[in-house]
């Protein structure tokens, strides 16, 4: 994982908890900073690649490791 400015850990919310918790995070984060978000909701995939386009965050990265779900995403 590259590095990041701020750490979400949504483990164990289920959709659309996840989402609104960056959405609160990245709104009190600068332009250009990184959010990285730890999920355990399997639906977050998707949700955070349609989070990603619908907002102009750029989702750097989005990964699965063992139940888990990272996603990096820079703040526009």
């Amino acid at each position: 994982m590259a590095d990041f400015d701020q750490e979400l850990d949504a483990t164990g919310l289920n959709c659309p908890l996840p989402i609104l918790r960056a959405k609160k995070a990245l709104a009190s984060m600068s332009a250009g900073q990184v959010l990285h978000i730890i999920a355990t909701d399997p639906g977050s995939v998707k949700d955070f690649d349609a989070f990603a386009k619908q907002t102009g965050n750029e989702l750097m990265e989005s990964k699965e490791e063992g139940g888990k779900f990272e996603f990096l995403i820079k703040k526009a």
